[in-house]
């Protein structure tokens, strides 16, 4: 680990206990990390111990997230009319999705969240959603800020190839905007499909892929959250953590 991390390490744990980073400095064990692993999780880079092993979880199943959850569902139709403007006549808005370095022209996101801060861009846009989205999640700190949060549109005969995400401590929260006949996603080994003004949430270091085998469009709001399961002190820990790797890994 580099300086910057041991110190803001050994300051988590001077505040909250010696005992506050286990399971993060547990994870960072080479010797550990292949028998954490569900069979699923085998392609996850990092994964936490003591989270629970369950790719599907219920979006009203977590007080800390149920305000967001409820406000997107809430905010649906006008979040749906937003988005569907500013397909219309703000395509420029939208940007091919880059996915571990893997560009997709099919797979169109519009970003609201990104690079640990709200895009400003984006509000003039999509208004009711950044809104929600400023006021449930950033200011509550339940967004994850390595991570981000947009609006994901499928093409028609678009598909996700099945993939883990890096690391199980952050979990992905699901608003479906626009779904069409033959649409669906695959977590682990159990398929879904979205239903139009509902969430889903799903742990995403299993494997999963989605596809959009309808005539139109598949679009949903996505935000990468805090998993519940994890504790303020590893939050702050684990960003520091993988802000410093990947500036090293860009380097």
């Amino acid at each position: 680990m580099t300086p910057e991390i041991d110190d803001h390490f050994a300051a988590l744990k001077a505040e909250h206990g010696s005992s506050s980073l286990d399971r993060v400095e547990e994870m960072l064990e080479p010797r550990r990390r292949s028998d954490l692993r569900h069979p699923f999780q085998q392609a996850a880079k990092w994964v936490l111990p003591g989270i629970p092993q369950v790719p599907w979880h219920d979006p009203y199943g977590y007080p800390e997230l149920l305000p967001l959850v409820k406000a997107l569902e809430e905010h649906h139709p006008q979040i749906k009319a937003e988005q569907e403007a500013a397909w219309a006549g703000s395509r420029d808005s939208f940007s091919d999705y880059q996915h571990y370095l893997v560009r997709q022209r099919n797979w169109q996101a519009l970003y609201l969240y990104r690079d640990g801060a709200l895009r400003p861009e984006s509000e003039p846009v999509a208004p009711t959603a950044y809104q929600v989205l400023k006021e449930h999640a950033v200011d509550t700190s339940v967004i994850c800020p390595l991570l981000e949060s947009h609006f994901s549109t499928l093409l028609p005969g678009a598909a996700i190839k099945p993939h883990c995400d890096l690391w199980n401590f952050s979990i992905n929260l699901h608003l479906a905007i626009d779904i069409p006949e033959g649409a669906g996603l695959r977590v682990a080994e159990e398929a879904r499909t979205w239903e139009e003004g509902k969430c889903l949430l799903f742990d995403y270091s299993f494997e999963h892929e989605a596809w959009n085998h309808g005539d139109r469009t598949r679009t949903c709001l996505l935000a990468d959250l805090w998993h519940p399961d994890t504790t303020l002190p590893e939050r702050s820990a684990l960003t520091v953590l993988m802000t410093e790797i990947q500036k090293m890994m860009a380097g």
